[in-house]
C-alpha cells in the first residue's frame, strides 16, 4: 500500500480549518448551499478531477478521479447536512446559525473526503482505476443518497464498489469496526394526528380525550417489540415528540405524535409498520376519536457486502494495527441513507473512532454538545485511501458476496 502519511501530515492543518468551518455554518438537509460551494472551491483547486455538481436537487456533487492506468472504478461517499438541534457548547467554531448544528459529524466526514481528494490526486500515477468522491445532501432527512443514485452518480463510469464512514463517539480515536452484513436499521418515520371533539376538563364524560387516546396508544405498541416480533430480530418503536393542549382545565381537539419504526429485517420493519397503524385504528375505536397515520421517507436497512467489509478490515490491521479493527460490533439501529448506494453496488460502511482517551463523559450523536474529534481526521483520511487504492489494485478479489 502507498504510504500516504505524509501527505495527510502536509493537509491536515487546513482539513481541520475546513471542518471548524463547516460546523460553525451548519445547513439542513437540501440546503447545503454554502457547504456545497466550500467543497466545490476545494475539488476546483486539485488537478485531474471531473467535476460534476446541481445533483439531488442542487448540492450534491460528484468528482471523478482517473488514475493513469485502466482499472475498475470505486467511489467514496461523505454526507453535508445538519441537524436542527440548538449548539450547547462554548466552542470558538460553534454554530453559528440558531438552531442547527453539526451534531452528528457530517462536518468531519466531508472534510475528510476532502482530504482524501487531495491526497489521491497527487498519486493518480499509481492508481488503476478511477475513484469518485460523492458529497451528498440530506442523510438526515430526505434520502439524498436515493437521490444521488436516482441521478446516476453509480454510472458513467459505472461504480464497481463503493465506501462510506460515520464517526463514531463509543470507539476509541485510531480504531475502526465493520461487520458484513446488517449494519444499520431500516427506518420509518412516522407522523400521528389523533382528533376529538375537545371540551371543559371538568366533564371528560361529555367528550372523547385526545390525550388519554394518545397515552393509552403510546403505552400499547411497547407490546410490539415484546410480544408480536420475535425477541432475537431487533426491532425499536419509539415515540419522539408529543404535543397536545394550550391551558389547564381544556380538553384539546387535537394531540400531535411523532415516532419512528427502525428495524434490521425488512420483513419484520414492514410488519412492525403495519402493526402500528394496526394498534392506531383499535384505540382510536376505544376511545371514541379520530386518528391519522402517515409514513416519511423509509430508508432501507444498510447491508454491508461481506468481501468489502473484509477489504475494510484489512486496510484498517495494515493501518491501525490488528487490536484496533473489529469486524463482530453490534448491529445499530441507526438509520443510514448509505444503504441506497449498497442495495446497488456491493459497498460497506465502517465506524472511524472518536472517543478521547481520557474521555469519561462523551456526548453522543444527535446531543448539542456533540463535537467530531479532530484526531480522528488523519485516520479517515488515511482509512479512505487505503481503501480507494486496495480495491482498485484487488477489485479482482472483492466479488460482491451478499
Amino acid at each position: 500500500m502507498l504510504d500516504f502519511t505524509g501527505d495527510i501530515e502536509a493537509i491536515l492543518p487546513e482539513v481541520v480549518a475546513l471542518r471548524h468551518d463547516l460546523h460553525a455554518h451548519p445547513e439542513l438537509a437540501y440546503c447545503e448551499e454554502r457547504t456545497s460551494g466550500k467543497v466545490l472551491e476545494q475539488l476546483r483547486s486539485l488537478a485531474g478531477l471531473e467535476i460534476q455538481d446541481g445533483l439531488a436537487g442542487g448540492t450534491g456533487i460528484v468528482a471523478t478521479l482517473n488514475g493513469d492506468k485502466p482499472g475498475p472504478c470505486v467511489l467514496l461517499r461523505a454526507d453535508m447536512d445538519a441537524l436542527p438541534i440548538e449548539e450547547d457548547s462554548a466552542l470558538p467554531y460553534k454554530s453559528q446559525h440558531a438552531g442547527k448544528m453539526h451534531a452528528c459529524g457530517h462536518d468531519g466526514h466531508t472534510s475528510m473526503l476532502i482530504g482524501a481528494a487531495r491526497v489521491l490526486t497527487r498519486c493518480a500515477d499509481r492508481l488503476p482505476g478511477k475513484v469518485k468522491f460523492c458529497f451528498q445532501p440530506a442523510e438526515e432527512d430526505g434520502a439524498g443518497g436515493e437521490r444521488m443514485v436516482a441521478d446516476g452518480v453509480l454510472e458513467n463510469p459505472r461504480v464497481d464498489a463503493a465506501f462510506a464512514l460515520h464517526g463514531w463517539p463509543d470507539i476509541p480515536v485510531g480504531a475502526i469496526a465493520t461487520r458484513p452484513g446488517p449494519m444499520l436499521a431500516a427506518t420509518a418515520p412516522f407522523d400521528i394526528t389523533i382528533t376529538a371533539r375537545g371540551g371543559h376538563a371538568a366533564y371528560p364524560h361529555r367528550t372523547p380525550d385526545a390525550i388519554v387516546a394518545a397515552a393509552q396508544f403510546i403505552t400499547n405498541i411497547q407490546a410490539i417489540r415484546a410480544r408480536f416480533v420475535d425477541p432475537f430480530d431487533p426491532v425499536v418503536i419509539s415515540i419522539c415528540m408529543v404535543e397536545a393542549g394550550y391551558t389547564y382545565n381544556v380538553l384539546p381537539q387535537r394531540c400531535a405524535l411523532k415516532g419512528t419504526v427502525r428495524a434490521l429485517r425488512p420483513e419484520v420493519h414492514a410488519r412492525a409498520r403495519a402493526l402500528v397503524g394496526e394498534f392506531l385504528r383499535a384505540t382510536a375505536a376505544s376511545f371514541e376519536v379520530e386518528a391519522e397515520l402517515a409514513y416519511g421517507t423509509c430508508y432501507p436497512a444498510l447491508t454491508n457486502d461481506a468481501a468489502c467489509a473484509a477489504l475494510v478490515a484489512d486496510v484498517g490491521r495494515e493501518l491501525l494495527g490488528a487490536e484496533r479493527v473489529s469486524m463482530d460490533y453490534p448491529p445499530g439501529l441507526g438509520g443510514e441513507d448509505f444503504a441506497y448506494f449498497a442495495e446497488r453496488v456491493p459497498a460497506a460502511m465502517f465506524q472511524l473512532g472518536l472517543k478521547r482517551p481520557s474521555a469519561a463523559d462523551v456526548a453522543g450523536l444527535h446531543n448539542p454538545r456533540f463535537d467530531f474529534n479532530d484526531a480522528a481526521l488523519p485516520h479517515g483520511i488515511g482509512m479512505l485511501c487505503g481503501i480507494a487504492q486496495r480495491y482498485l489494485e484487488h477489485a479482482g478479489a472483492v466479488a460482491p458476496t451478499r
